[in-house]
């Protein structure tokens, strides 16, 4: 008979492990290091507790009356269930057909729902638009570009069905946060360079004419640094890449070249808003960059960002932390740049 006494441990300094947690931890570790799929579940559990978190942070600042909803709509495409639908928001008093902002959700490109973003979207359409919160297959389910081929197939859903959606395709903003800004822009260098569109391989179904500009937040736009990244927040982009990519050594794969759009945008690009927090490592990397880069080719930029000493110092998607005076003044600075650009 084995006693508590006698059960072997593995001991470290001021820590007994079991041997059978020990064992399990040999196990994750093996097959982490063959497949991506345990690490991102991992990585997806701890994204969605933050969404749902700030998803209860931005509730008091949604309008409660006033605002129409058709949720759950299905879109056609590649891919089954849920992940091909939509949220859409207008005003209640809305008659006629409304410049429209189109928001991708965030998370990494393994996790993500239109409901983290709902609450914003309301805001929004609240101010005098139709807003569309978006749906799509995230990693490992799904590897690239089937995700960017689906939102692709949804801005086409979305102009066909412009009348009943209250959508003036004329004026039509694509937005993101986070992953979602990566999406967004990539979709719009499809959409404003053919020879991109060529390269990735899909045909845009929405016309320059019709994107009147991209609202980005905290975004990644040239994934080539990640593969040396430091830390826990390389070793997660890098778990993250090699779902969404579906190879380890994704930085080799076509679609790692294409998700990097800093070098492939043109004159062409529409009008850009962009922000990210003074804390959120991405700004200096990938925020300022894409923006400088953007300004140099001749597009017009409205950027809000922060000194680095800034306080309260701005985490990654600090633009939905609404209780926060910087979250207002950039939702402000949001409002008042679609309103310049759906003029006329």
């Amino acid at each position: 008979m084995v006693t508590m006494a006698h059960r072997p441990w593995f001991r470290r300094p001021g820590r007994v492990i079991p041997l059978a947690f020990l064992a399990a931890g040999i196990l994750f570790a093996g097959v982490a290091d063959v497949s991506p799929w345990p690490a991102a579940l991992l990585i997806r559990a701890m994204f969605e507790s933050n969404a749902a978190k700030t998803v209860t942070e931005m509730l008091p600042y949604v309008p409660d009356h006033g605002i129409d909803e058709t949720l759950d709509v299905a879109y056609t495409g590649t891919g089954t269930g849920a992940n091909m639908t939509f949220d859409a928001f207008s005003p209640h008093s809305s008659t006629g057909p409304l410049p429209t902002v189109v928001w991708i959700h965030g998370g990494a490109w393994i996790s993500g729902a239109k409901e983290n973003v709902d609450p914003y979207a309301k805001i929004i359409a609240a101010r005098g638009y139709t807003t569309v919160a978006l749906n799509y297959t995230v990693a490992p389910e799904a590897t690239y570009p089937m995700a960017l081929t689906q939102l692709n197939t949804a801005l086409g859903y979305l102009i066909a069905h412009a009348a009943e959606l209250r959508i003036d395709p004329s004026r039509i903003i694509i937005a993101g946060d986070s992953a979602g800004a990566q999406y967004t822009a990539q979709l719009a260098t499809l959409i404003t360079s053919p020879t991109y569109a060529t390269t990735v391989g899909i045909t845009p179904t929405l016309s320059r004419g019709q994107l009147r500009a991209v609202v980005l937040d905290c975004g990644i736009y040239d994934v080539s640094g990640i593969p040396n990244a430091p830390g826990i927040g390389g070793w997660g982009f890098r778990t993250a890449l090699w779902a969404y990519l579906g190879m380890k050594g994704w930085s080799t794969t076509p679609g790692g070249a294409q998700m990097s759009t800093l070098d492939d945008v043109t004159a062409d690009f529409p009008p850009t808003w962009i922000s990210g927090g003074n804390a959120d490592p991405l700004t200096a990397a990938q925020s300022k960059p894409f923006a400088a880069r953007l300004t140099t080719l001749g597009v017009p930029v409205t950027s809000v960002f922060y000194d680095e000493g800034h306080v309260p110092a701005l985490p990654h998607e600090y633009q939905f932390h609404l209780n926060l005076a910087d979250a207002q003044n950039a939702l402000d600075s949001t409002l008042a740049f679609l309103d310049s650009v759906t003029k006329g």
